[in-house]
C-alpha cells in the first residue's frame, strides 16, 4: 500500500499542487486536508479524525498552512500537530518549531541565545517602557520598526523615527515588538530569502523592494543571489538554533556590512524563490521528509 500523507492546507493552490505532484513523483498518495475539519474522537484511531484518512492515521503530515482563529482555536490546531507527532506520525515542520517561529519575540531571543547575529531587539507589554525605549534609540539617531508579534508577508510594518510614530499598544494587540531598523535611510533596499532543507541551505534569492519593505507579497522583484558561503553558513545556523526541518530564513547587511538574521519562517512560500532556482524546491522538500523521517528509501515513479 502507498504511503499515505496530509497536507495541511487552507489554501493549497500553486504549492499544494506543487507537493502533491512531488509526492506522487515518491509513489505516496497525498490528500489536502484542513486542520479545521481535524478533531479529537476518542474511539477513532490514535483518538483523531483526520478527513480523508477512514480509520488509519496518515503516515506522515507536511503543514502548508495553519489557520487563523481565537487563541482557542489556533491552540487546538497546534495540539493537534502536537498528538500526531506523539502518536508516531512524523510532522514537517513540527508544532513546536512552527510555535517558535510564528513568534517573533521568540525567535529573537533563540538567535540571540544560540550567537546567530540579528538586530537588537525588544519587546514589551508595558507601554511606558515601550516608549522610554524609542524616545532613547532616536536620541540616539537610530530607527526602529514596529512589528506584529505574529505576522508574515510584511503586513503591519511600521517605520518608527520618532516617539511619536509608535501607536498606542492596544492597536498592536497589546504588545509592541520593536527591532532596530537595519537598511538604507532612504529610498529602495534588498535583503536575501534563503531556504534551509534538511540542514542545508539549498537555494537563495535577493527580494529587491521599491521602498524598505522586501517581501514578495509587498511587490518586492525576485532576483538571483550569487553563492555566499558566509550568509547560507548563517541561514543553516539561525535554522538550527530553532530546531526545524526546513524554512525560509531572512537576511540583510547592516550599514557596516555585517549580515544579520531578520526573521525565520517556518511556513515559507516558495513560488517567488521557484523563478530563481532550477530545481523542483516541492521536490527537495517531499524528499527531505520521505528520506530522513520515513525511511522510505529512494523510490520513484
Amino acid at each position: 500500500m502507498k504511503p499515505q500523507i496530509a497536507i495541511f492546507s487552507d489554501d493549497p493552490g500553486w504549492h499544494g499542487a506543487r507537493l502533491r505532484r512531488a509526492f506522487a513523483a515518491r509513489d505516496c498518495a497525498s490528500r489536502i486536508v484542513s486542520l479545521r475539519a481535524c478533531a479529537v474522537d476518542l474511539d477513532a484511531p490514535g483518538g483523531m479524525r483526520i478527513p480523508g484518512f477512514g480509520s488509519r492515521l496518515p503516515d506522515a503530515a507536511f503543514v502548508r498552512g495553519v489557520p487563523g482563529g481565537t487563541l482557542e482555536q489556533v491552540v487546538f490546531r497546534l495540539d493537534l500537530l502536537h498528538a500526531l507527532q506523539a502518536l508516531g506520525v512524523p510532522v514537517y515542520n513540527r508544532a513546536r518549531a512552527i510555535e517558535v517561529s510564528v513568534d517573533k519575540a521568540m525567535t529573537s531571543l533563540l538567535l540571540r541565545r544560540s550567537g546567530v547575529p540579528t538586530p537588537a531587539t525588544w519587546a514589551f507589554e508595558n507601554e511606558p517602557a515601550a516608549r522610554s525605549l524609542v524616545l532613547r534609540e532616536t536620541a540616539r539617531g537610530n530607527e526602529l520598526v514596529l512589528k506584529p508579534l505574529f505576522g508574515s508577508q510584511g503586513r503591519g510594518l511600521r517605520r518608527v523615527t520618532r516617539p511619536s510614530d509608535l501607536p498606542p499598544l492596544s492597536e498592536c494587540n497589546g504588545v509592541a515588538y520593536l527591532q532596530r531598523f537595519v537598511g538604507p535611510a532612504a529610498g529602495g533596499g534588498e535583503d536575501y530569502r534563503v531556504l534551509v532543507v534538511g540542514g542545508s541551505a539549498r537555494a537563495a534569492m535577493i527580494r529587491r523592494g521599491s521602498g524598505w519593505i522586501h517581501n514578495v507579497a509587498q511587490g518586492a522583484v525576485c532576483l538571483p543571489a550569487p553563492g555566499d558561503a558566509e550568509r547560507d553558513a548563517m541561514a543553516e545556523a539561525a535554522v538550527r538554533a530553532l530546531d526545524m526541518d526546513y524554512a525560509g530564513v531572512d537576511l540583510m547587511r547592516g550599514p557596516d556590512g555585517r549580515l544579520l538574521v531578520l526573521e525565520v519562517n517556518s511556513i515559507p512560500a516558495w513560488k517567488g524563490l521557484q523563478s530563481q532556482t532550477r530545481g523542483d524546491i516541492a521536490q527537495w522538500l517531499v524528499d527531505d521528509l520521505l528520506d530522513r523521517h520515513l525511511d522510505f528509501g529512494r523510490r520513484r515513479a
